[in-house]
């Protein structure tokens, strides 16, 4: 006998704005490959999750000082591509920088600590593994081409 999973259906009140505004943007295509629309819709969920990271006590000054590196460059107006000059692709950048951050901190944090703080849907711990290896695939082979046609350099 297979365990089918329940699903509960909020009214639209107990929904959070961010996946009612997420629901109309991406129709959800279970199994399907996760494109860059889908991790931008990420962001603001991962950000929260830095976020409430820094502020617990069960996670070390050091680590905290990696999540408040992190979660300043996202805040910050200056970056390698702003959003107002390249509309959403400008947010790639900062999804890059939030991956890397909490993929380290997911391995000096304890994932209870990590689980716990989340607030958006499946589990953090994959979600977070998730889009670090899509921004891994995106732009590892890409960023160093990239930066040596900037800098003039050829190798």
């Amino acid at each position: 006998m297979s365990e089918r999973p329940i699903e509960i259906e909020l009214n639209p009140r107990e929904q959070r704005f961010y996946d009612r505004i997420r629901g109309r943007v991406v129709a959800p295509h279970p199994g399907g490959a996760s494109g860059l629309r889908d991790m931008l819709l990420l962001l603001p969920d991962l950000t929260i999750l830095l976020l409430r990271l820094l502020r617990d006590d069960r996670v070390s000054l050091g680590d905290k000082g990696i999540a408040l590196a992190g979660l300043a460059y996202v805040l910050s107006p200056i970056d390698l591509m702003p959003e107002f000059i390249f509309g959403p692709f400008g947010l790639i950048d900062d999804l890059v920088v939030i991956s890397a951050t909490l993929l380290r901190l997911v391995n000096y944090v304890h994932p209870d600590v990590v689980r716990s703080h989340w607030s958006g849907q499946g589990d953090a711990l994959e979600v977070i593994h998730r889009v670090a290896a899509w921004c891994e695939r995106q732009f590892a082979g890409r960023l160093p081409r990239v930066v040596r046609r900037l800098l003039g350099t050829s190798r």
